[in-house]
């Protein structure tokens, strides 16, 4: 007789954990060939999706700190990637742009990224996928309202 699945919370969080840690090393090895970390990639990619966009609106888009996003620019500034334009309604203000070689690299690394990812879930019919993403929104949302139920004051029961 086959025993049932474990589905306490820790054991939910554990295998949620895994599975994250499991996607997310794939998901950094499909854009390191490019000499691309992480935190390059994504602000790369947000430019590429959104446009030239301010660099104190890029960092919570990407999840980096301003200090952190700050050298990130720089890094990609450095490399060619990425310019920083004052804004034209307020020099305080600077607007990150892709180059033409920032804008090349990062079509790239975002197509072998998405080709990457989807050879990694392949394993999931379309279906499944849906339910993934429908369960894994539902379970964020919970979390993040109890979170900010708790950074008001209350407890997490």
């Amino acid at each position: 007789m086959k025993s049932a699945e474990n589905t306490d919370a820790v054991h939910v969080w554990l295998v949620l954990w895994k599975a994250y840690r499991a996607v997310f090393e794939a998901a950094n090895a499909s854009i390191k060939h490019l000499c691309l970390g992480d935190s390059d990639f994504r602000v790369l990619e947000v430019l590429l999706h959104k446009g030239p966009l301010p660099v104190n609106t890029i960092g919570p888009k990407v999840e980096l700190t301003p200090g952190s996003i700050s050298v990130a620019v720089d890094r990609l500034e450095d490399r060619g990637l990425v310019t920083r334009k004052p804004c034209a309604t307020d020099r305080r203000v600077h607007i990150v742009h892709l180059t033409t070689e920032g804008e090349s690299v990062i079509k790239k690394a975002f197509a072998h990224h998405q080709r990457e990812m989807e050879h990694l879930i392949s394993d999931l019919p379309i279906q499944e996928r849906a339910t993934l993403i429908a369960l894994l929104k539902k379970l964020g949302k919970s979390v993040d309202s109890r979170l900010q139920s708790c950074r008001k004051g209350k407890h997490l029961d």
